[in-house]
């Protein structure tokens, strides 16, 4: 089995199994999912936090300090509270205030996260600043629908191809070319260009 370790920055290790040995919780280093960056679980009495493996060790600490949250906030009030409500939000920003400095994440993170950890988001994609320099980090190169100028024809990864439209406040209206069906788009969905 898959540990960790491998996949945030040396200098966490440490602290991060601290928190999993005191909660118990097993650790899975998941395949990618299209709808998740991770995930907690209770299976039984077993605490399980799942962390997708093609993550950037900086996204990876992130979602993986973002589950463990959960489950601190889980073993405290069980399912008494909101998932991402007051208690997450607070054990979550005090879990992260231990990283926020140069030895966990780069000067550009750093900036955008110490904004995100004032008011967390229940998924670091929602925080569209956050995502797009935890981007910079990755290693395959992605093209996502922000990327693209108006009127571009692209597909996404199930074949369906569109037409980018004008940005509406956060997201892009686009036109399904088979159905001529309306769409908004999140601005950091991945994309291939049509040629």
């Amino acid at each position: 089995m898959l540990t960790f370790h491998s996949f945030v920055p040396d200098k966490s290790i440490d602290l991060l199994q601290c928190w999993v040995d005191e909660l118990k919780a097993t650790v899975v280093v998941s395949t990618p999912r299209k709808t998740k960056l991770g995930d907690f679980k209770v299976r039984g009495n077993k605490l399980i936090v799942s962390v997708n493996n093609n993550l950037n060790k900086y996204a990876f600490l992130i979602t993986f300090t973002h589950e463990l949250a959960h489950a601190f906030v889980f073993k405290k009030h069980t399912n008494s509270v909101k998932p991402h409500g007051d208690s997450w939000k607070l054990t979550f920003k005090s879990m992260m205030l231990n990283f926020l400095t140069p030895d966990y994440f780069p000067d550009d993170i750093l900036k955008v996260l110490s904004n995100h950890i004032i008011t967390p988001k229940a998924s670091t994609f929602s925080d569209v600043e956050l995502s797009k320099v935890l981007r910079n980090y990755n290693t395959r190169n992605v093209l996502t629908i922000s990327d693209l100028s108006e009127g571009v024809i692209f597909k996404l990864s199930n074949g369906k191809v569109f037409e980018k439209g004008i940005k509406l406040r956060k997201r892009f209206k686009c036109v399904e070319i088979k159905t001529n069906k309306v769409y908004l788009f999140h601005p950091l969905a991945e994309v291939e260009i049509v040629q």
